[in-house]
Formats: structure tokens, C-alpha cells, sequence
């Protein structure tokens, strides 16, 4: 499970100290807390894989990573300098280090470019190499990721979905980046394509030795591809464990509902569904104390009175929950 390339000696490549993003609601005083007081690292070499419903702000943490949305508040820092409030010149130097694939292989490659101005953009912008050194590291970059380099200079409607996603992998390795956001990288692509590009992404992780942040709503993927998994719910984490531990023993409410509704490939197996109530309430104005009472099977009044703190449980698990006994 995950990667054979994590260092053993457990460097923070990245961490983040209370996270936050409001997103302003129009013509209103309200604020949309779509991140809010999100805390974790990723330790260099290893994937953590960012789980949870849509809209409970996974996506938004990606981004505010890079700086594609600016923090409200928060530290990020990335080996050991935080990067929120860099000027834009030194953030621009930063992002060599810093690429994101993004969920739709489509839009995110822009259709008037040929593939192969698609991949060398970032080495023209960053001043890296001679137009003959640019098209060979375009063509090395293609091989890497599976597709032939003689079809560089077609255009992104030639290509299948997988394709596309693959061209986006290799336009965000062409400065050489230790950390990759990959922002629901699979999400939109066929069953039988999302495998092989989980095993792209694998395979390049332990040749380059790379850091991924892998969001996703799919947990068999996540479980495949992480070291560790943070489960987030309405702009908070509420668990984050080694892998193996948080789907053998899930500890928050949430997690336990998530994980039961993952299919299990015996038809004869069966697995206790546990459903939650309701919908998921508005980031707008999210529940006083624990935000997931409103759900929770197992909530009791105190839940609308505390905010439960992200504790270690044991075992480098961690669960925000006041009913688990430490």
C-alpha cells in the first residue's frame, strides 16, 4: 500500500498549521467557511490521501497549498518556510517545486496548444532550456507517462480521457516538483483507466521520488495508493491514520460510515451499511460544537457544546470525536 519511497527519516516536506479559507457570499455579510482550521504534514516520499464527501473543502485545501486560492489565514509551510504571503516573484520560483494535476483532463489542457507546448509552458516560463532541449525533455517526459512522443504535436480533442490525464501528468513533471497535488486526478475517468493511471502515478512516485497530496472521494483508490489518510468533513479533519490502520480500525463516526459503503468485491460477503441521517448542513453556517452531530448516530447534547480536538488516539491515529475513549 502506497509507496516504497518514504524516507526513513521522517522529514516534513510540507505542513500546515491551522488552515483557513472564506470564501465571501455575494451581497451578503455571510462567508462560505470552506476550510476551516485544517492542520496536517506530508512527510517527504509519502502520499496522504485527503478523503471525504464533495463539498466538504478537500479541493480548496489543494489549492491553497499553491496559493491558487489565498489563505484567509494559516501557516503553510514548505520545508520549513511559509509560503503564505510570499511575493509573487519568490512564489513563482516556489511553484517549480510545487504542480498540481487537475480532476478534468479536459478543460485543464488548454485546446488551442499542441501537446507538446502544452508540457514545455513551464519550461519556457521558467527559463529552462533551448527550444531542441525543450521538445527532448517533451519527448522523454511522453515516454515516461506511457504515450509515444510522435504524437506531440497533436491537440488535446485527439487524445482519449486517459490520454489527456496522462499529458497532464507529464506537464507537471516537467520542472522536476517534489510535491504534486493530485486533485481528484481519477475521478473522471473510467474504472478500468483510473487503475492504470494509479499505477502511473505510483511508478513515477518511487522513480523520482515524489510527495503526493492525493484528493479523492473514492476511498478503494485512496486506500490503494496512500501511506496515510486524512477524512475531512465540512472544512475539518476528523481522522488521519497510517492507511492500514484507519480501514481496519476507523475511529470517527464519519469515517465509519464512509468506509461501510465501499462494495466488497465477494458477492457472498456482506457488510453492515451504516447510513447517515440527513444532508450535509451549509458551510455557510455549520453546527455549533462538533460539525457532524447533526448526522452522527452516536451524538449526545454535549456534541452541540464542544468542538472536539484532533487527538492521537494511539498508534499515530488520530479523530476528533468525544466519545472516543483515548
Amino acid at each position: 500500500m502506497g509507496s516504497s519511497a518514504v524516507t526513513t527519516q521522517d522529514e516534513a516536506l510540507l505542513e500546515v498549521n491551522d488552515l483557513v479559507k472564506y470564501f465571501p457570499v455575494e451581497n451578503t455579510d455571510d462567508f462560505v467557511r470552506a476550510v476551516d482550521g485544517v492542520s496536517f504534514e506530508i512527510i517527504a516520499g509519502e502520499t496522504l490521501g485527503l478523503v471525504g464527501e464533495s463539498g466538504c473543502g478537500k479541493s480548496t485545501v489543494g489549492r491553497c497549498l499553491l496559493r491558487l486560492h489565498e489563505p484567509t489565514s494559516g501557516e503553510v509551510l514548505f520545508e520549513g518556510h511559509d509560503i503564505v504571503g510570499l511575493p509573487h516573484r519568490q512564489m513563482q520560483a516556489l511553484r517549480r517545486e510545487m504542480q498540481i494535476i487537475f480532476q478534468d483532463p479536459y478543460s485543464s489542457l488548454n485546446p488551442r496548444m499542441s501537446i507538446r507546448n502544452i508540457i514545455s509552458e513551464p519550461l519556457k516560463i521558467h527559463g529552462i532550456g533551448n527550444r531542441g532541449e525543450q521538445k527532448a525533455r517533451v519527448a522523454d517526459l511522453l515516454t515516461k507517462v506511457g504515450l509515444d512522443p510522435k504524437y506531440m504535436d497533436r491537440y488535446a480533442h485527439e487524445f482519449s480521457g486517459g490520454q489527456r490525464q496522462r499529458i497532464g501528468i507529464a506537464r507537471a513533471l516537467a520542472l522536476n516538483p517534489k510535491l504534486i497535488i493530485c486533485d481528484e486526478p481519477v475521478s473522471a475517468l473510467d474504472v478500468s483507466v483510473q487503475a492504470q493511471v494509479v499505477n502511473l502515478l505510483e511508478d513515477l512516485q518511487y522513480e523520482f521520488g515524489l510527495t503526493y497530496l492525493f484528493i479523492s472521494h473514492g476511498l478503494a483508490v485512496v486506500e490503494h495508493i496512500s501511506d496515510r489518510v486524512a477524512v475531512m468533513y465540512l472544512g475539518k479533519i476528523v481522522e488521519i491514520a497510517d492507511a492500514l490502520e484507519l480501514y481496519e480500525n476507523p475511529l470517527h463516526p464519519y469515517t465509519q460510515a464512509l468506509l461501510s459503503a465501499i462494495p466488497v468485491p465477494d458477492p457472498k460477503a456482506k457488510r453492515e451499511r451504516i447510513v447517515l441521517s440527513g444532508d450535509v448542513p451549509t458551510p455557510i453556517n455549520p453546527p455549533s460544537g462538533c460539525r457532524f452531530r447533526t448526522r452522527c448516530p452516536i451524538a449526545i447534547p454535549e456534541c452541540a457544546e464542544i468542538e472536539p480536538e484532533l487527538k492521537d488516539q494511539g498508534n499515530r491515529h488520530l479523530a476528533a470525536c468525544i466519545r472516543i475513549d483515548s
